[in-house]
C-alpha cells in the first residue's frame, strides 16, 4: 500500500534533498515516492510524498520527509529553471497578443530561450528512479530536457502562427540547440518541434515567397539534427 505523508506548510517547494529521502528509504527499507516536484505549489495537509508501506508511517519519518523539503511562499529560479523559463515565456505572449503586438520583445525572448536550453543541451539530467544497489527506492519527480524545451516554444509557437519573424526565429533556436548536442533523447525532442513548426508554416503561411523561406529553414534544422543524430551513432553513445 502507498501512505501519504502530509505536507506541513503550504507553499512553492523550493529544493528537494534527494540523498535524505534515498537514506531513508534505505533506512526503513521501503520506497519513497516524489508526489510534487520543484516548483510546484503543494498545499499543507496534503500528500508531500507517498510510501510504499504496509503501517501508515510514524511522526518522526513524517519529520524527516518535510525536512527534506525547502518550501517557501515565493517560487525562485535558483534550483527551478522551469520558472526562469516560464517568465521569459510569458513576456513573449504578452508581446505577441493583438493588443501589444511587439515582434522585436518576442524575438529578443527567444533569442534568450535560445540560450538557456543551449546550456542545457549537453546537461545529463537527474534520473527519476534512484536505487540502493538493484532495489528501487526512490521515485522523484525532475526537470528534463524536453519538458523545458516544451515548456520554453510550445506557447510561444501558438501565439506565433502567422508571424513569419518568430517562427523563422524559432527554427534558428533548434538549429542553435541541436547543434550542441548529440543526445538522442535530446535531438528527439529538437525533432518533434521542427515537426511541429513545420505543421503550423503549412496551415497558417499565406504568402508563398514566407513559406518558401521558412521551408529553407526548416530543410536546414533537419540537415543540423540528421548530422547530430550520426554523430550519436559514430561515437556510440547511449541515452
Amino acid at each position: 500500500s502507498w501512505y501519504p505523508v502530509p505536507a506541513a506548510v503550504s507553499g512553492y517547494i523550493q529544493s528537494v534533498n534527494n540523498d535524505a529521502l534515498l537514506h531513508l528509504a534505505e533506512e526503513i527499507r521501503t520506497i519513497v515516492r516524489m508526489e510534487h516536484g520543484v516548483g510546484a505549489f503543494i498545499v499543507q495537509d496534503t500528500a508531500l510524498v507517498s510510501l510504499a508501506l504496509t503501517y501508515p508511517p510514524d511522526q518522526k519519518t513524517i519529520d524527516t520527509l518535510n525536512a527534506a523539503y525547502s518550501i517557501s511562499r515565493h517560487r525562485t529560479v535558483e534550483q527551478d529553471p522551469a520558472f526562469g523559463i516560464r517568465q521569459i515565456v510569458d513576456m513573449a505572449i504578452k508581446a505577441l497578443s493583438p493588443g501589444v503586438n511587439d515582434t522585436s520583445t518576442a524575438v529578443m525572448c527567444v533569442d534568450y530561450l535560445t540560450s538557456v536550453m543551449a546550456r542545457l543541451a549537453g546537461r545529463q539530467f537527474p534520473p527519476s528512479h534512484r536505487y540502493e544497489g538493484e532495489t528501487l527506492r526512490v521515485v522523484a519527480i525532475v526537470p528534463s530536457f524536453e519538458g523545458l524545451l516544451a515548456e520554453a516554444f510550445d506557447q510561444i509557437r501558438g501565439s506565433a502562427e502567422e508571424n513569419v519573424a518568430i517562427l523563422a526565429r524559432m527554427l534558428g533556436a533548434l538549429d542553435t540547440i541541436g547543434s550542441l548536442t548529440i543526445r538522442p533523447s535530446h535531438l528527439r525532442a529538437l525533432d518533434e518541434q521542427l515537426q511541429y513548426i513545420d505543421e503550423v508554416v503549412g496551415r497558417c503561411t499565406k504568402s508563398n515567397h514566407d513559406r518558401a523561406r521558412l521551408e529553407k529553414r526548416l530543410s536546414d534544422v533537419r540537415k543540423t539534427l540528421k548530422t547530430q543524430f550520426a554523430s550519436c551513432v559514430g561515437k556510440n553513445k547511449v541515452l
